[in-house]
Parts: C-alpha cells; sequence; structure tokens
C-alpha cells in the first residue's frame, strides 16, 4: 500500500500519508480537495470521500513532506498518479499536512444488542475493537457516538449486564467530547482515569433509533406536518426545537429544494402518538439531519397543537401557481 490515514483511529480517516524511497511522509494542504481524497479513499477500499481537511486537522506529521499541490481528477487508482509540484517539494510545513474522512469511516459500533442503535460499546482502536469503561464515559460521549452511528439521540446509558459482558480489551482514557463532534475519533481523550476498569465496569448505549422522516398532510410530499420515525414509530416534531436551519437541512434530505417556512399545526393539522423534543442544532448546510449536532431533549411544555410543519421550495412553487389561477 502507497497511501495510509494517520491519528483518526481508523483506517479509513486522518492525516494522509504516502510511502516513497523507503520512507513515510505526508501531503501538503495546498490545493487539496474532495477529487484528491477520492481517490485517496479508492485507494484504502474506504467508500467514498466524505470531507477534504488541510491544517494538520489529525495532528501534525514528521519527516519529509512528499506531495504538494496535488492535483487529481478523482478516478486515478493511486495517488502517485496525480499530479503534483514534484517529489519532495514541500510548499507548506507539517501545520498545512492533508487530511480525509471517507464514508467507511466508523469506529464506534454497538453490539450484542436487539438492534443496530443498542448494545454494548465498543471503538476502534489501531485495527482493534475495545470495550469502554463506565467510568470514562458520559452522556455527551454517548451523544456523539449515536450521531456517528445514525442512530439520533442517546436514550440511556447503561451498565454492561445489559448486553454482556463481552471479551475485547477494555479502553480505559477518559473520553472528553462537548458533544457535538460527528465522529468519537475526533473527541480528545485523557489517562488521568484513576479507577480500575474491567468487563463489569463495561458501557451499554441505547440510542434512540432515528431512521426516516417525511411531511404529512400537505399537499405535497415537499410541504406538511414534520414527522420523523424510530424504528417503527412515527411521531411528531415539537416547535420549540424546530428553526430554517433545521428545515433547510430537511428539505434537502427530502430532495425538496430549500425551505421556504416553518409553520405551526394550524397549518397541516395535529398529528398523533409520540412527539419529539430533542433539539437540531443545525448550520443549515448538512445533507441530512442526522449530520446535526443534538444539543440537548427540549424542556417546553409540547403537544400535539405545537407539531411543526415546514413547507419546502417546491411547494412555493405550487403555492404560487394556485394563487395565479385563482
Amino acid at each position: 500500500m502507497n497511501v495510509r490515514l494517520v491519528g483518526g483511529n481508523s483506517p479509513c480517516a486522518g492525516r494522509v500519508e504516502v510511502h516513497h524511497r523507503g520512507q513515510w511522509g505526508t501531503v501538503c494542504d495546498d490545493d487539496w480537495d474532495m477529487a484528491d481524497a477520492a481517490v485517496v479513499c479508492r485507494e484504502l477500499d474506504c467508500g467514498e470521500p466524505v470531507d477534504a481537511l488541510g491544517d494538520a486537522q489529525f495532528g501534525p506529521g514528521s519527516g519529509t513532506i512528499w506531495m504538494s499541490v496535488l492535483f487529481c481528477f478523482g478516478m486515478e487508482s493511486t495517488l502517485k498518479n496525480c499530479g503534483s509540484a514534484g517529489w519532495g517539494k514541500p510548499t507548506c510545513d507539517h501545520n498545512d499536512d492533508a487530511g480525509v474522512i471517507c464514508s467507511d469511516h466508523k469506529h464506534s459500533r454497538l453490539t450484542n444488542g436487539p438492534h443496530l442503535c443498542a448494545g454494548r460499546l465498543e471503538i476502534l482502536q489501531i485495527n482493534t475493537w475495545v470495550s469502554v469503561c463506565a467510568a470514562a464515559f458520559d452522556q455527551q460521549d454517548a451523544e456523539v457516538v449515536c450521531r456517528e452511528l445514525d442512530c439520533g439521540a442517546p436514550v440511556q446509558v447503561l451498565g454492561e449486564d445489559a448486553f454482556g459482558k463481552g471479551d475485547a480489551q477494555m479502553w480505559t482514557q477518559e473520553i472528553q467530547c462537548r458533544g457535538n463532534e460527528s465522529y468519537i475519533s475526533f473527541c480528545p481523550t485523557s489517562s488521568s482515569l484513576k479507577q480500575d476498569c474491567t468487563h463489569e465496569n463495561g458501557i451499554g448505549l441505547l440510542c434512540s433509533g432515528y431512521t426516516d422522516l417525511r411531511l404529512v398532510n400537505g399537499p405535497d410530499i415537499c410541504s406538511g406536518r414534520v414527522e420523523r420515525q424510530y424504528f417503527s414509530k412515527w411521531g411528531t416534531v415539537c416547535d420549540a426545537c424546530w428553526d430554517m436551519r433545521a428545515a433547510s437541512v430537511l428539505c434537502r434530505q427530502l430532495n425538496c429544494g430549500i425551505a421556504v417556512s416553518v409553520v405551526g399545526s394550524d397549518w397541516f393539522g395535529e398529528g398523533s402518538g409520540e412527539i419529539w423534543a430533542d433539539v437540531f442544532d443545525c448550520d443549515g448546510n448538512e445533507t441530512k439531519l442526522s449530520e446535526c449536532s443534538i444539543s440537548s431533549w427540549s424542556r417546553a411544555e409540547c403537544s400535539h397543537r405545537r407539531d411543526v410543519g415546514v413547507i419546502c421550495s417546491s411547494e412555493g412553487i405550487l403555492l404560487k401557481k394556485k394563487k395565479k389561477k385563482l
């Protein structure tokens, strides 16, 4: 293998390093883009590129900076086939080392549970799956794991007995997530954990299991009351937990253009069943809601009178046509 990803605690995410003349070296982030990242992900059999990062996001490397000013079309079989400034002719220093996140980058999993969003927590460390000590894990860490697995929000952190003890090695370092990271590998860790950890102290995690979204009771699929599914159970969303940025992401996820308006239950009626009150903290540029951080569970007084609705741009066009006919 002529390329590897280092520092991301996963073979499919990290600082880009290439092997040349018997030595591993880094790649400068000048002109580093998604086409270059696509070649790396393909070469490592890691799926599609999710992000092309610079500024040594996975830490600065050492030794030679082998490649700079990469120019890939994106279809090359190896990074060495791409154009560059030449071998060993850096245009930056190690503070500008390039990094990549590929789509197959998942380094947490829930095992021995009833479904993919519940089970004993294991994280990938240097190509080995390890269990996590309860003293090293909290609610903010749980939010990151559930988000990474596309499993919504954490519902409960459980003791090891809930999903069996397993036989994986114990990871005893303390994980210190803020709660808004996309991947657990982005969270800092600390080796200051003093408590002895055995398989009796491992973590089990139950995530809410967000699986689908829809807009209902509108004139078309691009406008209506927001409903979210957790496994087989559909529920509505409280208007206290929703804004235009979240609506923009929803419209994009449903291939419905951009968000035109966020409206109340007087537009599309009141729903029934569960009312989901977790707050999506979106920037508005995400491609799906599962990429947004979940800041907390809302404490607002939610009822179906507060069910939120969304109108996306395709519905906005439809409304304009109706007004012209009138």
